[in-house]
């Protein structure tokens, strides 16, 4: 009779991976389907024999320079900022054991946007055409202070929590007190800047994937591939955080050198995309539940099926937001943040109910 318990409950375990990797593998089909058509829709349409020249270097000249050096780039830094935002926020809900946790929650967003709105006010290097467009001078200049402002949050948080020993509830408030903080300070700015350094700092918040070149993508995937082989090394460790510091501990786990560790890893993977991308919203918050919703809370599959799903997600928000007024693009935060708020509720909801 236990034994065919046993084997029922190896059966019905193995059933459960099973379905988990059929979201995967569907995710993932979606994820090239989609991909193949924000190739082809845009400004300029394209067929997919034309993207298939393209790609080989046997197109037309046009073709193949709007496929190189403006749609696969932007498709690229949509997959990477997704996985890269999704997968930062699923372990840092995991290690601080709070659903609300988020790159945008605990202030890393909010302190790349000091560091960038005081570059911008520090050196004048907004600017305007005579189209009335406005453009960064500088962008590389922005793009490193908005690092340091969002590891500054960081190391802030980091360092509170391992003098203090809080509690993993406290450094969440800890990071919304230290995106109050951050943005009261880019406001003072905002308020003493003349009429062309606001509309730069402005310009700078929205989310866009249209800035980064390939240096960028290069720069951005390869810490996502570095951070996301670290999480999954890891994985282990962060399923003990979930059950709690007690019997994280008992197997074995350093509880404190682990959350610290993959709160670093997390957050810088997090400001370099923030640097490049600007702010985009709510992604890392949505995906990483969605994903539990579905599978469940094991970070064997949460952490590499919430990076498809942010990718998705990201890739889906971006073809649209490039689409819906063409030829007008809007940015992909601009949007992010206009699903995220209504689907976080409905998720909340649906939890709770």
């Amino acid at each position: 009779m236990k034994k065919t318990v046993d084997e029922n409950l190896i059966q019905e375990y193995i059933k459960l991976n099973k379905r988990k990797i059929l979201i995967g593998g569907i995710l993932l089909i979606f994820l090239f389907l989609f991909g193949l058509i924000s190739l082809t829709i845009g400004g300029y349409k394209l067929t997919i024999s034309e993207i298939y020249q393209g790609l080989t270097g046997k197109g037309t000249g046009s073709a193949e320079l709007i496929i190189w050096n403006v749609r696969l780039p932007r498709i690229l830094a949509a997959l990477i900022a997704g996985i890269s935002l999704s997968v930062s926020g699923a372990v840092m809900q995991s290690t601080l054991r709070n659903p609300l946790a988020s790159p945008y929650t605990i202030g890393i967003s909010h302190g790349a946007m000091f560091g960038a709105a005081f570059a911008i006010i520090l050196f004048g290097i907004g600017g305007a055409e005579s189209s009335g467009k406005i453009f960064i001078n500088s962008p590389y200049l922005v793009t490193i202070f908005a690092f340091l402002g969002s590891l500054i949050a960081v190391s802030v948080i980091l360092l509170l929590a391992k003098l203090k020993s809080f509690a993993p509830e406290a450094i969440v408030l800890t990071g919304v007190a230290m995106s109050s903080l951050f943005t009261a300070g880019t406001m003072i700015m905002q308020y003493f800047a003349n009429d062309l350094q606001l509309a730069a700092m402005v310009y700078w918040t929205f989310g866009d994937l249209g800035r980064p070149n390939w240096s960028e993508v290069a720069i951005m995937s390869t810490l996502m591939v570095f951070s996301f082989g670290y999480f999954i090394y890891h994985r282990w460790d962060y399923n003990a955080l979930e059950s709690g510091e007690e019997s994280a501990r008992s197997l074995g786990v350093n509880t404190e050198k682990v959350r610290l560790l993959g709160m670093l890893v997390a957050s810088l993977l997090v400001s370099v995309n923030v640097a490049f991308l600007g702010i985009i919203g709510f992604v890392g918050l949505i995906c990483p539940h969605l994903v539990r919703i579905l599978i469940g809370g094991d970070n064997r599959f949460v952490i590499p099926i919430s990076a498809l799903a942010g990718a998705l997600l990201l890739l889906i928000s971006d073809t649209v937001a490039r689409t819906i007024i063409s030829p007008i693009v809007l940015p992909v935060g601009i949007l992010t943040s206009f699903m995220g708020a209504p689907v976080f509720l409905y998720l909340l909801t649906k939890r709770y109910r």
